[in-house]
């Protein structure tokens, strides 16, 4: 009898103890997968979506498949309109769940690249269909979104597709090509800006 209590115990003992290491394991991916996460949005960091588009990048040239990043950009908008911190964190969850809606889980990736940024990147999607997602985004987002103190959101966004590197390995041909993609990306939505102050301007006029 006491045979069979010594191989339960033995059982057990091993039972638990593969259970602590799971869980400890289970606990040190959870840890490192959120470590990997802007704290407010809870979309990738951007030290971590840097990995991510390397790889999505090699996807794209593997299956001769277009590639494309949308860049998103609120420009200052905190010291222009003068918002409290709270108020901002307020807007950038708002715009986060507009994004969210227009993404597909486990296949585009989203980042928050900075105080005021935001990056997609979309597989499969070519640049004239990106642009008409960009489009549907800034529209969603002015229209559906206000700050605390009811000023709507005239978000910024460029286009970058993969394939646009082709005609810039000269110029760009220092610099990665996920940094180059982010840099064509950032130029467009600065063009993008330049071009909505303009028409402000105008019609101040």
């Amino acid at each position: 009898m006491w045979y069979f209590s010594w191989i339960l115990g033995v059982l057990l003992a091993c039972s638990l103890g593969i259970i602590n290491v799971l869980r400890l394991e289970a606990q040190e991916a959870f840890d490192k997968e959120n470590q990997t996460l802007d704290p407010l949005t809870k979309l990738l960091a951007h030290e971590s979506v840097i990995d991510r588009l390397h790889e999505k990048v090699e996807n794209s040239k593997r299956n001769e498949m277009p590639f494309s990043l949308l860049y998103l950009s609120l420009t200052d908008f905190k010291n222009k309109h003068q918002l409290a911190e709270h108020e901002l964190d307020t807007t950038l969850l708002k715009i986060t769940d507009s994004i969210k809606n227009e993404i597909r889980t486990n296949l585009d990736i989203a980042s928050k690249i900075g105080d005021e940024d935001f990056l997609l990147a979309i597989p499969g999607l070519s640049s004239e269909k990106a642009k008409l997602m960009a489009h549907r985004i800034k529209k969603n987002i002015f229209v559906a979104i206000r700050t605390p103190r009811g000023v709507p959101i005239d978000i910024a966004v460029g286009v970058a597709e993969y394939s646009h590197l082709t005609d810039m390995k000269q110029t760009l041909a220092d610099t990665d090509e996920v940094e180059a993609l982010l840099n064509i990306a950032r130029m467009d939505c600065f063009k993008s800006n330049l071009n909505t102050k303009e028409i402000e301007s105008t019609e101040l006029l």
